[in-house]
């Protein structure tokens, strides 16, 4: 899996979530038994999906928050949540 359909809606699933850490100032991924230190495009990604998004509603509001060519955010981002979900972090309606 290397992308997401444009229709697809993506979520995390029960029990991940996004935290901020103060002391080392990163973003992470909680999971059961494992965390994930996430990048600053891994959390904007994120932050964008909140489960009632599409996947291509999170690309244009990426695409235009950052003023990045839309097909580069679609590549990385459908990369990105794939990786979670062969992870078993987040999954896709």
């Amino acid at each position: 899996m290397t992308g997401l359909a444009e229709q697809a809606v993506p979520r995390l699933l029960r029990g991940v979530r996004t935290k901020f850490d103060g002391v080392r100032g990163i973003w992470v991924l909680l999971a059961p038994e494992r965390t994930l230190k996430l990048d600053a495009v891994g959390a904007a990604i994120l932050a964008e999906t909140d489960g009632t998004r599409s996947f291509g509603e999170i690309v244009d509001r990426l695409a235009a928050r950052y003023q990045a060519p839309r097909e580069r955010i679609a590549a990385d981002a459908g990369t990105f949540l794939a990786s979670l979900i062969q992870r078993r972090m987040a999954e896709a309606e």
